[in-house]
């Protein structure tokens, strides 16, 4: 039995030797091939070059990293100078002369008011003048905007001008029109943009409206027409609540050679007046021009710093103009705005604009009926020369004869 166990033990024995030396010759890698077990590394080909042909590649020599020098990281590049560009020269325009500027854009003042002069004229050229007739003539008026006291005045005076008149040829229809058309403009109005103040300071004219109404490119070509008319001015750019206002008015400035005074954004708009006239000062300037915010008039609290700016300013001496903006296609709704203005400041004149995009021409007898002030200038067109001072023989030619 002893024996028999001990047969079992030593086949045991034999059989894990035998399995061991099998495992291990699986595991075994051959050696590499050569004289020596050391591996040799060869250097990989270039990559060819653009515009290299194809072949076989080309032994190139190669550096280790310890040949390659580093930048050193403590050295200073070397300073960039900025290419100096010189600014453009600002040329200095020459205006177009403010005399006569009316009577030049009559052809475009026609075209606009065209309605209300042709069309008083073919009705008062009908046979036969009923009351249907005169209704549509006060239609006629009150359509344009001219407002309901001055249509009810000229209706009557035109009336018993036809009644005493008779027979009535076109020619002279065409006077009485014009006539009764002038007597309610009122010739007898000074209209002339006060621009000296009688002392040894600038004359100061300063700017009025509400946003839309076209006041700080009016305050821009105002420049233009004094400057045409010989005159030095100094802008203010009191219109801090708009970003690009006193930008635009610089622009309008830099054209006719005049500076602009302006602040920061949202600044003090008085602060900013009040530096203008005192720079007008100091340069000897003829004019400052004072370009305010766009005031909303439902807005109390920005009308009573309006009256500020103006209260400041006169601090050198008296305001000579203050001129109002208004938009002449808004009609009636600019009387409102006349309204208030009014009321907060001194209006002398009024600028009507866009003037050449209304049929509503009457607004000048309504607004100078309204304020008891003249309209001054008035807008007829975008171009930088378009703003004309009012006369009223032109314009009423301008609406009978086209």
């Amino acid at each position: 039995m002893d024996i028999v166990i001990l047969a079992v033990v030593i086949a045991v024995v034999a059989v894990g030797a035998i399995t061991g030396l099998l495992v291990s010759s699986r595991r075994k890698k051959p050696p590499p091939p050569g004289p020596s077990s050391t591996p040799t590394i060869t250097t990989p080909p270039a990559e060819p070059h653009v515009g290299d042909e194809a072949g076989p590649p080309r032994e190139e020599s190669r550096r280790t990293i310890e040949e390659v020098g580093l930048p050193d990281a403590t050295a200073t590049p070397p300073a960039v100078e900025d290419p100096v560009v010189a600014a453009p020269p600002v040329t200095i325009e020459i205006p177009e002369p403010s005399a006569g500027r009316l009577v030049r854009l009559r052809a475009r003042l026609a075209r606009s008011q065209n309605t209300l002069g042709k069309g008083l004229l073919t009705l008062l050229s009908r046979e036969h003048l009923d009351e249907e007739t005169w209704e549509e003539i006060e239609d006629t008026l009150l359509t344009a905007d001219v407002g309901v006291a001055p249509t009810q005045e000229l209706v009557e005076r035109l009336r018993e001008r036809v009644r005493v008149l008779g027979t009535r040829t076109p020619d002279e229809l065409r006077v009485l029109l014009r006539e009764e058309l002038l007597a309610l403009l009122r010739t007898d109005f000074d209209r002339a943009v006060k621009t000296e103040s009688g002392l040894d300071t600038p004359g100061v004219v300063m700017v009025v409206g509400v946003n839309g109404t076209g006041k700080t490119t009016t305050t821009g070509k105002l420049a233009r027409v004094l400057v045409a008319d010989g005159r030095s001015v100094v802008l203010g750019a009191a219109d801090t609540f708009r970003a690009a206002a006193a930008d635009q008015l610089q622009t309008w400035g830099e054209r006719v050679g005049a500076r602009t005074v302006r602040g920061p954004e949202g600044g003090d708009p008085a602060s900013i007046a009040f530096d203008a006239v005192k720079e007008g000062i100091a340069e000897g300037a003829d004019v400052v021009l004072i370009d305010t915010a766009g005031r909303l008039h439902t807005k109390t609290g920005l009308m009573d710093e309006l009256g500020k700016v103006k209260r400041v300013v006169e601090k050198h001496g008296p305001l000579d103009e203050v001129l109002l903006v208004l938009d002449a296609t808004t009609g009636q709704n600019g009387l409102v705005q006349a309204r208030v203005f009014a009321e907060v400041v001194d209006i002398t004149g009024i600028v009507l604009t866009k003037l050449d995009g209304t049929a509503k021409g009457g607004i000048v007898i309504a607004v100078q009926r309204e304020l008891g002030v003249p309209v001054k200038l008035i807008g007829l067109g975008e171009g930088p020369d378009d703003l004309a001072p009012f006369e009223p023989e032109a314009f009423v030619d301008a609406l009978i004869d086209g």
